[in-house]
């Protein structure tokens, strides 16, 4: 694939709820373009796109796959991205690497949550947006009521600019409203064939909104309009182009991707109608002052790419997917990372098709390329020319929302788990491992069940190493409620020097979260030197409470009295002495157990108010306050939640909202736990230990 020019190409992200045949969309465009003779099957597991073990074993996405087709003189990038929730970061990756949007969806299921999401991403990112209605051949497939619900979510923009022919209950072609030709299929045959008669009335008002959405563009053409006078193809062509570049047309196409009909008029109006790179405006900023600045897509500047997504392959290494906005990138040259201050050097560059790699020696402005091996540079990077300075826009990635803790299932593979899930997270910073230094557990934190299982079956095949999960310890605290004054005394004599240490210590709750230690001390009854080891003994007895075990926190420890031996007594015995006072201090001051709580923000529809409401009650949960949110179409449910109650709720959150809730919690402060929990907390701690 030779390079093109700029005006002649089309980067387009394909997304859409999982299951809506994307990647099915897409064996039809390669083979429609001659880069393949067989289409794949994703039940097969042969597709271009999914080829990742895990894609072929689960039968759907996970990744971001490029797909480069040729078509009539033209070059389409198109991205394939996952629909299902779990991997929505891979959505975002491809998103940041296009200039226009292809959102597909399913003729019998219609507008699916995962529709709604990524149209929300389309008008954030601010890209011009064209959807496919798939699977037409299902004879419960129903287009109008597919685009009424369009309608309804998405506004007057939904544009039909074709409309399916049906004989019974079967799927034979499509009208196109726009130029007004009509094609049939014989299996595989296509047949331009006559505008059907008896589709003239459903078809009128279909055309005349498609006029009316041209005339909206230009002055001229709202003339045109009112006068009666019919527009000229080019005028046609040229409105309905800046009509989807200002998001006023969205233009709908329907078909179906498994027996390619449609497809090739979607092909035909992608490049007719989807804007072309230098038609984009891409706005990054200073690398030294922060201020804006308005980067001109042209070949001819100096160069500025963007890392969009990151391979991480155990024997080619890391690969590195970017998209060139000016300039170019070349072979055997060094660029300048202006994120972490640091030079490049750019080897073999190369494009991507699924997992195909095709050498090149450049890739030019407005096209899409693959670098490997880069050494600091990661996913929402810039490469640049050094004098560029500019930092292109990064990729805003969503926050994890559940851990699970990691355990190797073979002695000694720590090292090969850390180093392989490090690896991972730079080709999917989605998830985050992380080191509880009190649990001692590492932590993987995903974007849900599925992801997790992803990451852990990914170790497993790509860097040899098999782990099992469990879920996080909750880091309980113990305190006191009362006051106690308790001696500890450590006597031993085996001989030559013995063991002595005596401390009176008074034990009560204290006002900092760390233990407060003074002392009160008449008559040197204890020495001044044994006092830094008293202290020291209380503060490591500290980490295990009398309960469960748990560190104990708003202690306060006063040293009153004790006694001492002047050859037996040493640091070590009051140490001892002080641990054997904690101990029954503890124990007689009234200790509770403390609970971890966080606040919970859930952003959800108004009509699931009410079982979330009920759901957060169920966890234990304390209400805060409700309302409207500052998220369009969502409502706020603020709360104050146990940590330990909200392990699993990001599933059981997606399952209730049907996805199309969110929520943040954050970890506030500490409170005492009720007994009922504090009972069941202690007693798995006993069976534990013993």
């Amino acid at each position: 694939m030779g390079n093109f020019k700029m005006d002649s190409i089309r980067n387009v992200v394909m997304m859409g709820h999982g299951k809506s045949g994307k990647t099915t969309l897409a064996e039809a465009m390669l083979i429609n373009s001659g880069a393949i003779d067989r289409m794949g099957k994703v039940a097969d597991g042969n597709t271009i796109s999914d080829y990742d073990p895990e894609e072929v074993k689960r039968q759907l996405s996970i990744q971001t796959a490029m797909i480069p087709i040729e078509w009539k003189g033209m070059k389409y990038n198109m991205i394939d991205t996952p629909g299902y929730f779990d991997f929505a970061g891979e959505v975002k990756e491809g998103l940041r690497a296009a200039d226009s949007a292809l959102i597909v969806l399913s003729g019998r299921s219609g507008v699916s949550v995962g529709t709604e999401q990524v149209f929300k991403y389309a008008k954030i990112k601010g890209v011009p947006i064209m959807f496919f209605v798939n699977k037409m051949d299902d004879e419960r497939a129903n287009y109008q009521k597919t685009l009424e619900e369009m309608k309804e979510k998405f506004g007057k923009s939904i544009t039909p600019f074709v409309i399916p022919i049906r004989e019974g209950e079967k799927f034979k072609g499509y009208v196109d409203i726009v130029d007004m030709t009509a094609r049939r299929y014989e299996g595989i045959e296509r047949i331009d064939i006559p505008v059907p008669e008896e589709m003239e009335a459903e078809i009128a008002p279909l055309r005349d909104m498609i006029m009316e959405a041209i005339a909206e563009t230009d002055d001229a053409l709202m003339n045109k309009y009112f006068n009666g006078e019919e527009f000229t193809f080019d005028e046609i062509k040229k409105a309905i182009r800046q009509g989807v570049k200002d998001g006023t047309i969205y233009p709908v196409y329907c078909g179906t991707g498994q027996d390619n009909v449609g497809v090739m008029s979607l092909m035909d109006g992608i490049g007719k109608y989807l804007p072309n790179p230098n038609e984009i405006t891409e706005v990054a900023h200073n690398s030294k002052t922060g201020e804006p600045v308005e980067v001109v897509q042209d070949a001819q500047d100096t160069t500025s790419a963007i890392i969009f997504k990151t391979i991480a392959d155990p024997y080619v290494g890391k690969m590195s997917l970017f998209r060139v906005y000016s300039g170019s990138v070349k072979a055997d040259s060094t660029l300048y990372n202006p994120n972490k201050d640091t030079y490049e050097k750019i080897g073999k560059v190369f494009t991507l098709t699924g997992k195909k790699q095709q050498d090149a020696s450049e890739i030019i402005a407005g096209d899409i390329g693959v670098v490997a091996k880069l050494d600091k540079s990661k996913t929402g990077d810039t490469l640049c020319a050094e004098n560029k300075n500019i930092i292109l826009s990064g990729i805003e990635f969503p926050a994890p929302v559940i851990s699970m803790a990691v355990y190797p299932e073979a002695t000694g593979d720590e090292e090969k788990i850390v180093s392989g899930l490090m690896k991972l997270t730079d080709e999917d910073p989605t998830f985050t491992v992380t080191n509880n230094s009190e649990t001692k557990q590492t932590l993987i934190n995903g974007q849900g069940e599925q992801h997790i299982d992803v990451i852990v079956n990914k170790l497993k095949t790509k860097y040899g190493v098999s782990v099992k999960l469990e879920d996080p310890i909750v880091p309980y605290r113990e305190t006191i409620l009362g006051k106690a004054t308790v001696e500890g005394k450590h006597k031993k004599q085996s001989g030559g020097h013995g063991q002595y240490g005596h401390v009176k210590i008074e034990f009560e709750p204290g006002i900092t979260e760390d233990m407060i230690f003074e002392e009160k001390v008449f008559g040197g009854s204890v020495p001044k030197n044994y006092f830094p080891a008293v202290e020291k003994g209380l503060r490591d007895s500290c980490a295990h409470g009398v309960l469960a075990g748990y560190p104990v926190v708003n202690l306060k420890a006063t040293l009153l009295d004790g006694s001492y031996h002047p050859v037996d007594s040493s640091e070590m015995a009051f140490k001892t002495a002080a641990s054997i006072a904690y101990k029954e201090g503890l124990k007689q001051a009234k200790p509770v157990l403390l609970e971890p709580i966080g606040a919970l923000k859930v952003y959800i529809p108004e009509n699931i108010m009410g079982d979330v409401i009920g759901d957060i009650n169920k966890r234990r949960g304390q209400i805060m306050g409700m309302g409207e949110s500052e998220l369009p179409g969502l409502n706020l449910v603020e709360a104050e939640v146990p940590v330990s109650e909200m392990h699993k709720y990001a599933t059981d959150l997606r399952s209730m909202s049907q996805g199309r809730g969110s929520f943040t919690f954050e970890f506030t402060r500490y409170e005492t736990a009720p007994s009922n929990i504090a009972e069941k907390v202690i007693s798995l701690s006993s069976n534990k230990n013993n």
